[in-house]
């Protein structure tokens, strides 16, 4: 579990340069479900090369909780302000898959929580960058990794990302609750342009009847129409996390 930890660490302090990233939500019919984050880093792990070789030589593929994980960091987590703790805290409930393979270059992370109802979602960027400061609490520091958006505290405290259902209409609501802060927090990021060019934002949501209506009209339907997908630049969606925002609305 300690190597699982370093590992994680070091994929967080590389960055996700050229990452696809997919948000998976699959919603059953009495309003529970299952919430996915995930992405696919192997472009990432042929970047990191020597690095994540140091680190490991044989292939990983473990599935784990975060309460596990904390458990064994309790003293370094005891250490963190009171305001860190408890953004661990709420990772408690989160599990993570990891496949890595030093021969054949394929990294891919699956972290995925169940909910009792579309309210209790909250924003996993946000949950994924509480994680990385477990590392920041242990060195003393903060990182500021340009490789890393999610090490922006400004993003974080700029936006709020909601999830509603009502068992006929689905929606994501992000705000910019303060424009002037995000907009310096996101224009810093624009040397990353170039390295996070080729990676996407993909919402894939899946509901128990066919769908009626979905605002965005980039949204690609499954057959059976009771999921859809949306594909979006992930620099386009960190500048601009309000394009994102979708309404669903589901059959009779």
């Amino acid at each position: 579990m300690n190597r699982l930890y370093t590992l994680i660490v070091i994929v967080i302090s590389i960055g996700f340069t050229s990452c696809q990233f997919s948000e998976n939500i699959y919603i059953n019919e009495d309003g529970t479900g299952r919430m996915e984050f995930s992405f696919d880093g192997t472009q990432l792990m042929q970047m990191a090369g020597d690095k994540m070789g140091e680190t490991q030589e044989e292939a990983i593929d473990s599935t784990f909780s975060f309460k596990e994980l904390f458990d064994l960091k309790r003293d370094s987590i005891s250490k963190l302000p009171e305001e860190k703790q408890l953004k661990l805290k709420n990772l408690e409930p989160f599990n993570m898959h990891m496949v890595m393979n030093p021969k054949t270059s394929e990294m891919k992370f699956d972290m995925f929580t169940d909910f009792k109802e579309v309210s209790e979602l909250q924003d996993m960027f946000k949950a994924m960058n509480s994680f990385s400061d477990l590392e920041q609490g242990k060195k003393g520091k903060q990182s500021n990794s340009p490789a890393n958006p999610f090490s922006s505290p400004e993003l974080g405290k700029s936006t709020t990302l909601e999830y509603d259902f009502d068992g006929k209409t689905f929606k994501r609501v992000a705000k910019i609750i303060d424009k002037e802060a995000y907009k310096k927090a996101a224009d810093s990021l624009g040397e990353m342009a170039v390295m996070f060019g080729s990676s996407m934002y993909k919402l894939n949501y899946h509901f128990p009847k066919p769908i009626k209506s979905v605002s965005n009209e980039k949204a690609m339907f499954s057959a059976d129409k009771k999921s859809f997908t949306v594909e979006f630049g992930f620099m386009e969606y960190l500048s601009n996390p309000e394009a994102l925002n979708i309404d669903v609305v589901l059959e009779d």
